[in-house]
């Protein structure tokens, strides 16, 4: 299927502002497709960016269809623009399609429309350190009926805006609160899917614990609330000496890009790692003693945040002294390193913008 390309006149087009809030400046363009039952995805265009229009009887407002994606495009040295492992990213993207009864998208037309898009956009990719272009794939259901079942329309769209660097007052650990009520999902349900509902029933907790001070929300399994499953928008990993553990997938964590990329990489730097159902307990006897010598998130947006304080029941546990530890920063760097070409990228990883 071809892509139409609709962009704007040269004269209006504008290059990315010098300053910018992560999620507030968007690029020029978009991309577009919509789905029909008799002719699948069709009207695949690049356009400049613009408000959408919906029925008020649309299915995403009333019954929550709706899956989306995160990645980011990084400005090399050399002025190229890097990919992080985009083609996971999609399939993700079909995996969340398919537990949401959505139609799925072919994995590579989804990079050819992203590149595609980076092409005219290319001006909006940032080239300060730490900077980044963070792209956000959505689909969303449009038809227009009221009662519960799947859509027969569908709308994929591509936006993208500059992202700043994540760490503004350096690579700092940050504090984590424990869910010990409140349950974020459950096996069997959408937990691992990219769904916005994960993330709305997030909020009510995401805003109690930054009122008490802390940055991100540590969320337990629903069904025991016993066992870690991730933080917030990211998955969570502790750090055993040389050793790190991460919780395994159980079908209500999402199963994170940075996360598989930590698991292929640590042994190549000398650490081990191993997926264990880990219980908080344990986890926090194990700071208590000082087994545990680092825990950091992993994600899109931070790609290693280090943790140096978890409150269990209103108690705080502090790991490596509130400090970052060598691992996460070791992890941060090469990652990092790959990301904007500043490191062999051994795993084949990287997918390059021609433009």
């Amino acid at each position: 299927m071809s892509i139409e390309i609709k962009p704007l006149a040269v004269a209006d087009r504008n290059a990315c502002p010098a300053e910018f809030s992560f999620g507030e400046v968007f690029a020029d363009h978009m991309f577009t497709q919509t789905y029909e039952p008799t002719q699948k995805w069709t009207n695949a265009e690049v356009k400049p960016y613009q408000m959408l229009q919906l029925d008020p009887s649309a299915s995403v407002l009333h019954y929550g269809q709706e899956i989306f994606e995160g990645l980011k495009a990084y400005r090399t040295e050399s002025g190229e623009i890097n990919l992080f492992r985009p083609r996971e990213n999609f399939k993700r993207f079909n995996r969340s399609a398919a537990r949401m009864v959505m139609p799925e998208v072919d994995v590579e037309f989804h990079l050819k429309a992203l590149m595609e898009l980076l092409k005219i956009d290319n001006q909006w990719v940032p080239e300060k350190n730490g900077t980044a272009l963070y792209i956000r794939p959505t689909m969303i259901a449009t038809g227009a009926k009221l009662g519960l079942g799947a859509s027969d329309k569908y709308l994929h769209f591509i936006i993208t805006g500059p992202a700043g660097a994540y760490f503004k007052d350096g690579f700092a650990p940050v504090s984590v609160y424990v869910a010990d009520k409140y349950r974020r999902a459950v096996v069997g349900g959408v937990g691992e899917a990219k769904t916005g509902g994960n993330y709305a029933a997030s909020l009510y907790m995401s805003e109690d614990v930054a009122a008490r001070g802390y940055s991100q929300v540590l969320w337990l399994d629903a069904i025991h609330g016993k066992y870690i499953e991730e933080v917030g928008a990211m998955n969570i990993c502790f750090v055993y000496g040389d050793h790190i553990v991460t919780p395994k997938l159980s079908g209500s964590i999402l199963p994170g890009i940075t996360r598989d990329s930590i698991l292929q990489l640590a042994p190549t730097l000398g650490y081990t790692v191993s997926e264990e159902q880990v219980a908080i307990e344990d986890i926090l006897a194990d700071i208590k003693s000082g087994k545990i010598t680092e825990a950091f998130g992993c994600g899109t947006a931070a790609v290693i945040s280090p943790v140096g304080q978890l409150c269990w029941k209103d108690e705080d546990y502090f790991i490596n002294d509130n400090k970052a530890g060598t691992v996460s920063r070791n992890l941060y760097d090469e990652l990092t390193g790959i990301q904007y070409g500043l490191r062999e990228d051994k795993f084949g990883w990287i997918e390059k913008v021609d433009f």
